[in-house]
């Protein structure tokens, strides 16, 4: 078995901006509480953003960064967490789409000092919200090929470290097979953690 980063929370929440400070008063403290973007670490006029300060400011310490369905800019440097996502329909048809998450990658790698408080989470856009979930076979090939790419440029420990999580339309029918896989170190829970069937998901690693 991997080690694991012993600074990397096993459970993370991800509540809406409004929700944040909400949550980190209702939630039990070995649970962390991330926002869903962050701006740049400078401070400026952006109307209506939030900075890492202001996520501080509200009790969380981790933020998803990099998320397909967010645009504009995000700050990857000073912030706590690092989201990865994956290739879209017509690049996994290309055949690219170890192209595209490694460029991803490299992109977070050349802006990480402190890779204990990394956690990257592979989510193939085109199964984003779709129903579709890639299958194990193929989520255990991307995931295995990430963690060689951590190996060849980072480090073998980062690599072995490196908690690796997959996201795209996890389900209870889904997540017991995906976990199953040897690179699996959970997941990225979307419309599925508003179910009953979230339980099974949290249970399928065990």
């Amino acid at each position: 078995m991997r080690p694991r980063c012993q600074q990397t929370p096993r459970w993370f929440v991800h509540p809406p901006t409004a929700y944040i400070d909400f949550s980190r008063q209702k939630l039990d403290p070995k649970i962390a509480v991330a926002a869903q973007k962050c701006y740049k670490v400078t401070n400026g006029a952006f109307t209506g953003e939030i900075s890492p300060d202001m996520i501080k400011d509200l009790g969380a310490t981790w933020v998803v960064l990099g998320h397909s369905e967010r645009s504009g800019p995000c700050a990857i440097r000073g912030a706590w967490s690092d989201r990865l996502h994956g290739e879209t329909l017509d690049e996994r048809e290309a055949g690219i789409t170890e192209k595209v998450v490694f460029e991803q990658t490299k992109v977070i790698a050349d802006n990480v000092k402190d890779w204990n408080k990394v956690v990257l989470a592979y989510e193939p856009v085109w199964a984003i919200g779709t129903g579709k979930t890639a299958t194990p076979k193929q989520a255990q090939e991307v995931h295995g090929k990430l963690r060689g790419w951590l190996k060849s440029n980072v480090s073998d420990a980062v690599a072995q470290s490196t908690r690796i999580i997959y996201g795209g339309s996890v389900t209870g029918a889904t997540c017991k097979e995906l976990a199953s896989q040897p690179d699996m170190d959970g997941f990225l829970v979307g419309d599925a953690s508003l179910k009953p069937e979230f339980v099974d998901i949290i249970n399928a690693k065990q």
